[in-house]
This record gives structure tokens, sequence and C-alpha cells, in this order.
């Protein structure tokens, strides 16, 4: 964040300008040494892989047609789609797609994480700058872009749009230590700092939750968690009520997706995301269970918790020791925040935790504790990067730092699946009809997607059912448009049957025969949309209709956007009103 001097003093914010190449360049290199095994092994196709680069693929063809912000996921369930967009936050499938039009679509990946990477370096540049030397904090952006949660879900996971959200983290932990005004700048007036503070912590939760819904609640509770320590700790109510306003105005800004996937949850089968394999409380430290390749991979990333666990104890001890020299210290605030929330991820990860798990409001929704390995990562990074300044052994912690990553890397590199073909498998099965597998959380209610037939399916088709008609009697239809979420067919048939659409039943579908809106039947086997076709030429208008609580989020964002806007516009009023020698005084002393 820029400072109030900063933004009269133009020569200074040059400076610190020139200040940010190192961090870019660092930060450029290790994503470029991260994905460096993609030039030549393909792509890292972890767990979330084709979910993530299907959604990237039908993204990119609505795009194409003129949908800007997709809801309907179309090829989904083999064609039947699937209201995918609605529940999954939108800007890593929104990136991936927008990436697909400029690089191939085999190099998505890679680019999405060098991309998502270099970000997340400067992020934690931005932190660590204003609570370290300059050569401790660029090590706190190697140790950030480099560390090792980072590893397993670029190499094991392929969780795109947790990757995404995690390089926000350290904006959110630097806007939140500021609301609590523990590095507060002295030359700003009073008063600019609150509502700009604000405006900034609600900008960065609401570009968290865009990114990944888990991560979102994460950000939530880490944040009053840190509100609440600090209040505590300096006995003082103004970092609740800023740390709530904060929350309150980022939580509207995501309105309109946060508000439909809530509503809407009851319209699909949410409860699979937490189906067995899925529930925290078969993914804390060290959990086995009946699956080996679960339990396999859950000791993997136990491992790697424990290990920035321990380093992030140890370099902490070693900063509070710093700090009675100041040689490239913390200051004793910020240092007990930042052990705080270290403790605090690290606890919820354990299984002695569960009953939080279970009573805390969503918070099973994250379904994986070691997740919290996000929040660990901050401290972790600035920890490191405080006690590397030292003069005596600094350079043994970067040596031991860059050992252990540099060896937990390559295993991770062996333990994943590797593909070169995947992507371009599901561009193929698109272009012949056939489209990609659901998600069992997003299959709408009562449907069971694992039913939908394999293979090419007809965008409509006359039902096998007692009212089809006799085969001299064959009805003629013709498919006058068929877009993603507006679909137009019209009928001549002398006898009343049922047409079945290459779609699945959800109440956001609106049907309409001769203008007139019908309610559509069920398929037998899964949730197929049949639509009663009268005797008679015939009319079929199927869309997507905006619904009320997608009205409600729309608006809810566009009020919270205004109230951003108006506090930045009286914060730049503020600005030019303070230009001037002589008023930058005034109003500082």
């Amino acid at each position: 964040m820029t400072s109030f001097a900063e933004l009269q003093n133009p020569a200074r914010s040059t400076a610190r300008l020139r200040g940010w190449f190192p961090a870019i360049f660092i930060s450029a290199l290790i994503s470029l040494a991260i994905v460096s095994p993609f030039f030549w092994m393909g792509n890292a196709t972890g767990h979330d892989f084709l979910f993530h680069a299907s959604s990237w693929l039908d993204a990119a063809a609505q795009l194409k047609q003129g949908t800007l912000y997709p809801r309907w996921t179309e090829w989904a369930n083999r064609g039947y789609g699937e209201p995918r967009f609605i529940f999954y936050p939108p800007f890593s499938w929104m990136l991936g797609a927008a990436l697909g039009f400029v690089v191939p679509w085999n190099a998505v990946p890679a680019v999405f994480i060098a991309l998502v990477q270099t970000f997340s370096g400067l992020s934690a540049f931005l932190l660590a700058r204003r609570a370290l030397p300059k050569r401790a904090a660029l090590f706190c952006v190697a140790c950030y872009v480099a560390n090792p949660y980072a590893l397993v879900i670029v190499y094991i996971r392929s969780d795109f749009a947790e990757l995404l959200a995690n390089a926000f983290f350290p904006l959110l932990i630097l806007v939140a230590l500021q609301i609590c005004e523990l590095r507060k700048d002295p030359e700003e007036p009073p008063g600019w700092s609150v509502r700009r503070e604000v405006v900034c912590f609600a900008a960065v939760l609401a570009v968290i939750w865009l990114s990944n819904a888990p991560a979102g609640v994460i950000a939530c509770y880490s944040s009053a968690a840190l509100f609440g320590f600090a209040a505590l700790t300096w006995k003082s109510w103004q970092p609740l009520v800023h740390g709530a306003a904060g929350l309150a105005l980022g939580l509207g800004l995501t309105g309109f997706y946060l508000v439909p996937a809530a509503y809407e949850q009851r319209w699909v089968n949410i409860a699979q995301a937490l189906s067995p394999g899925l529930h925290p409380s078969e993914n804390f430290l060290f959990t086995a269970t009946n699956d080996p390749e679960h339990t396999l991979f859950n000791w993997i990333v136990s491992g790697i918790a424990v290990l920035v666990m321990v380093l992030t104890g140890l370099a902490a001890l070693r900063a509070q020791g710093k700090e009675q020299s100041r040689e490239g210290a913390l200051n004793r605030g910020m240092w007990r925040v930042l052990l705080f929330l270290a403790a605090f991820a690290s606890l919820l990860m354990f299984r002695f935790s569960f009953i939080l798990w279970e009573l805390l409001p969503k918070l099973r929704f994250v379904q994986f504790p070691w997740r919290w390995l996000a929040i660990l990562a901050v401290p972790f990074a600035l920890f490191l990067g405080s006690v590397m300044a030292g003069k005596r052994w600094g350079w043994a912690w970067v040596i031991v730092t860059f050992a252990l990553i540099g060896s937990v890397g390559p295993a991770l590199v062996h333990e994943g699946w590797w593909n070169k073909d995947d992507i371009s498998f599901l561009r193929q099965e698109i272009a012949h009809g056939e489209g990609f597998d659901g998600t069992d959380e997003y299959d709408p209610a009562g449907d069971d997607h694992t039913n939908v037939p394999l293979g090419k399916a007809p965008e409509v088709q006359v039902m096998d059912t007692d009212s089809t008609p006799g085969p001299d009697t064959a009805p003629t239809v013709h498919v006058e448009h068929w877009a993603p979420e507006d679909k137009e067919v019209t009928v001549d048939t002398k006898e009343p049957f049922a047409l079945g659409l290459r779609l699945l039943n959800y109440p956001a579908w609106q049907v309409k025969v001769n203008g007139a809106v019908v309610k559509p039947l069920n398929g037998e086997d899964f949730e197929q949309m049949l639509v009663p076709v009268p005797a008679g030429e015939s009319q079929i208008r199927v869309r997507f209709l905006r619904t009320w609580d997608r009205t409600l989020g729309d608006v809810l964002s566009l009020v919270c956007g205004v109230i951003v806007l108006w506090l930045w516009w009286s914060l730049m009023q503020f600005r030019r009103e303070h230009r001037g020698p002589g008023k930058i005084q005034q109003s500082s002393g």
C-alpha cells in the first residue's frame, strides 16, 4: 500500500517502484523453475486437473458465443450439462478460459501456474517490505513462491483455483494488520488509513472468495481470529469494529456469486461435497483410511505440514531473539500476530480440533484441514525472511531452507501423475459432442448423473413412451437454435408425445410451448428434461432464467460496489485537498 507521503512525493514513489524489480525477477524465476517439469513431462494431472481443464474449455466455448458470464456448464454430464458455474467461483475458470485464447491449450496449466505464483511473490513482497529489510523481504518472496504447500497444489492436487486464492493471502494479512494499526504509517494524516484499509481489505477478501470458496471460508475465519486477538491484546474494540466492516463489505461485493451459490444449494446434491473421502474427519494430519491412495497422499501432505510447522516455529523463536538487537527484526506486535496465526492454522489441522469443524458454520466445507497450510505459509515465509537478515546465521538459514524445499519439489514431481494428452482428449470429446463427466455435488437434486449414457447424445429425441406416435404419424422436429442457456425447437406432429432434450432438469430452466409456460417431465433413469408436446405445430423455447436470488445478489454487489467507489472517491478528494508541502506538514503534525 502506498503511503500518504509517497503520494505527494513522485521521486520517492519512483524509487519504491524500482525496488520492485528484484522481487519481480525472483518471483518469475522461481515460478518458471516450478513449472519447468511441464516442458518435458507434460501437465501434472493431479486430483482436480480434469475438473478445472474442462471448466476452462466449456467457459471458453461460451465466451466465443457471447456469453460473458456463463452459469450453465454445457458439456458436463456428457452434454446434458450442470449448474457448475453458479457454485464454483468464477475467477479461476475465467482466467483459464482467457489464457486459452492467447496460448496453446496444452500450455495453459503451466502459464496459469507461472502467472499466479509470480503474483504471489509480489503479494508477499508487498507485505514483507513493510516489516523487513530489503534483502530479507526478497528471501521472504522466494520462500512464499516456493512454499511446500504450493508445490503440493501444483504437482499433486492441480487445484488451480486454490492456488490463485492463496496468492492473495499475504495481501489479506497485510491489510488486516493495518486495520489493527500494527503497521500504521506515521506520515499519514488522521482519517486516511481507516477507510482505505477497510476498502482494501474488502476488495482482497472478495477476490479470494471469487477465486476459491474453501479459501474464502479460511480467509473469513483467520481474519476474524486475527481481529479478535488484536482486540484482546491491545484492549480495544477498534480492530473488531473495523474488521467486521471490512468482512461485511467484502462479502457484499461477492453477492452476485455468493447469494445464488448459497440459495441454490437446495437445488443440487451439495451434500456430496462431504461424501466419503472428502469429510474433515478423514483428512486430519496422519489419518489412515480404507483407501490406500488416500492414506498415502494424506501422509505426504501431513509430513509436509509438519516440516512447515517446524521451520516456522524455529524461525519464530530466532526472530523473537533478534528483536532484542533490532537486526532485521519484526516488531513485537506483528511477531505476536504472526505467531498466533501460525498456531491457529496448525491446531486446526489436528484431530483434537474436530469439535470446531463440527460447530463453526460452513467450516466443514473446507473439507481438508491441511488446507490451513495456506495461512501457515505466510508466517512461514515472513519468519524465515526475518532470520535470514542476521549477519551471523542468515545464510545458514537460506541454505537449509532451499535444501529442504529443493528436496520436497523433486519428490512431489516423482509422486505426481503426468500426461501430455488430457487436454487434447477433452477438446476432442467436446468437438465430437460427447462432453465430459459431471460433478457429484453440482448434480441437480434427485438426479444420478452416473446413469447418463456415454457417447454422443442427440440434442432432441422422441422418447419411447406410451404417448409416442406410430410410424405413420412420426413428428417433424427441427432445432432452430441451440445455445448453452437458450434453446428453440419447432415440432409438427399429429399426436401428442414427449420430446426429450439433451438437458438436465433444473429449476432455473423455463420451458415454454407456444408461448405458455409448461412444467417439464423427468426421465426414468436420470433427470433428463422431457417436454410434453401437443398435436399440431409447436414452438418450444427453453431459457436459463435470471432467478430472484441472482437478482438479489447482483443488487447487493452493486450497492457494496457503490460504497467502495464512494469511499475511494472521498480518499482521492482528501488527497487533492492536502496537496502541497505546507498542507502535508500541517496534516502530519
